[in-house]
């Protein structure tokens, strides 16, 4: 990423060139000002686009005076931010309210099970590709699969991404609590385990000032953090901040702040940015935002990890101005609620497709459906593991499933690796039945194999 260019002062842009701001403040350059502003552009977007023969800073000037009028200014632990509430960010909020407060569990996902299901599959989601935007390679299929049988990771970026999986769950496990410096460092030990260089790290603040945030490539700096003799009165006072009821700021606002200030201190060694996701998953979950638990919003991230970046560094060129910053993870919250509407009214179809697919068959509970569904989706090979933790059920629920399944012909043993028994879904599932005692031997057999 190319570093921006530093937006100029107001002084910069009136009283160095003496000019008067009645002069300047045409009707054309105000309207230009405020569509500009509708849009939250930063000074390196400005200085490129058309403006109508006006020097470009005239109207940034414009911009900046407009933006005084409507900006929250506060103070953290040192670091001064402020923001400003576009429209957008309004019509954003209202949308994750509304979905939040009127639900759809209770009418688009009437079993509790189906549920437990879809939010599994988000938070491995979520926790895949928030390492992934920290440089785990490993591809989202075998991550899945990786954490879906439980099986111990093979590599460092399948740890990155187990390490997730495992923080977020005990972010769940902790929402209600307060945020204090030992949570922060107990999600840190959690997301860094067997990571680090040296593992004196996980769990523990810098304590030294050579971190610094860059491209590698071109030797940029975009960050420098803050000192490390600072960390403890910053992190104390973010804190505070996450735990005050008041003034009131809308939580959605709240979380984000949160993530750019964890971001912005940069506390530890390395994983800052997957801690930073963390805790604004964190956040809205305490703050009763249920459906976080099923939106994968690093993934929309990951999707555009330039911005991300960008929106940082906008942020900070110009004076910790957050609103970009703001702007950019909105935007990724309403695509990732977008994309589970999509999701969830494709599994709702799925699922109206199944009921008469297994129409014959009405003793199949909607787990066992779900399982048969997915896997004629997916089209590959699944074990008892996979399906005991992609369902969040015990090992003798998932073998009685299987079990079930197997004796109505509808799957059928595809082999097995190392004492793992593999099964896929049957041709069309229009297997014949079997009658009693082959069912027996058949769920004997799958029972010895099985078995460890």
């Amino acid at each position: 990423m190319k570093m921006p260019k530093t937006p100029p002062t107001l002084d910069e842009v009136f009283h160095n060139n003496m000019l008067g701001i009645k002069d300047v403040a045409t009707e054309e350059n105000m309207q230009l000002a405020l569509t500009f502003n509708s849009k939250y552009l930063h000074w390196d977007e400005v200085r490129r686009r058309d403006t109508n023969n006006a020097d470009p800073k005239i109207i940034w000037g414009l911009m900046l005076l407009l933006r005084q009028n409507n900006q929250t200014n506060m103070e953290i632990g040192g670091i001064g931010i402020r923001y400003s509430l576009i429209d957008s960010f309004h019509r954003s909020m209202h949308e994750v309210d509304v979905r939040s407060s009127a639900g759809f569990t209770s009418k688009e996902i009437p079993d509790p099970k189906a549920a437990k299901a879809y939010a599994v599959s988000s938070l491995m989601e979520e926790s895949i590709a928030s390492s992934q935007i920290e440089g785990a390679v490993t591809t989202t299929k075998v991550a899945k699969t990786m954490l879906r049988e439980g099986r111990a990771p093979k590599t460092e970026s399948e740890r990155m991404i187990y390490n997730n999986y495992k923080a977020m769950q005990f972010i769940k496990e902790n929402k209600d609590k307060k945020l204090t410096s030992e949570l922060i460092l107990d999600i840190h030990r959690i997301i860094t385990k067997d990571t680090l260089e040296d593992d004196i790290n996980e769990g523990r603040f810098r304590e030294t000032d050579d971190i610094v945030v860059g491209d590698k490539l071109t030797g940029d700096v975009f960050h420098e953090p803050p000192k490390a003799k600072d960390l403890k009165e910053m992190i104390g006072a973010l804190c505070e901040y996450a735990n005050a009821d008041e003034p009131f700021v809308h939580p959605m606002i709240k979380g984000i702040v949160i993530h750019f200030l964890m971001g912005y201190i940069h506390p530890f060694v390395d994983g800052n940015g997957r801690l930073a996701r963390s805790l604004h998953y964190w956040y809205a979950l305490k703050k009763g935002y249920w459906i976080f638990e099923y939106l994968a919003i690093s993934r929309m991230i990951k999707e555009h990890r330039g911005d991300y970046d960008r929106a940082y560094v906008f942020s900070e060129t110009d004076g910790n101005d957050i609103t970009y910053f703001i702007r950019y993870n909105l935007e990724c919250i309403e695509g990732a609620l977008g994309s589970f509407i999509q999701y969830l009214s494709k599994k709702i179809s799925e699922q109206k497709e199944l009921d008469t697919y297994i129409q014959g068959n009405p003793d199949l509970n909607t787990r066992q459906k779900m399982i048969l569904k997915d896997a004629m989706r997916v089209g590959e090979p699944f074990s008892i593991p996979e399906i005991r933790s992609t369902y969040q059920v015990s090992y003798q629920t998932a073998s009685s499933d299987i079990y079930k399944l197997l004796s109505m012909g509808l799957i059928k043993e595809h082999g097995k690796i190392w004492r793992k028994v593999l099964y896929i879904v049957s041709d069309g599932g229009k297997e014949p039945k079997k009658d009693e005692h082959d069912r027996k031997s058949d769920l004997e057999h799958v029972k010895r194999l099985d078995h460890y």
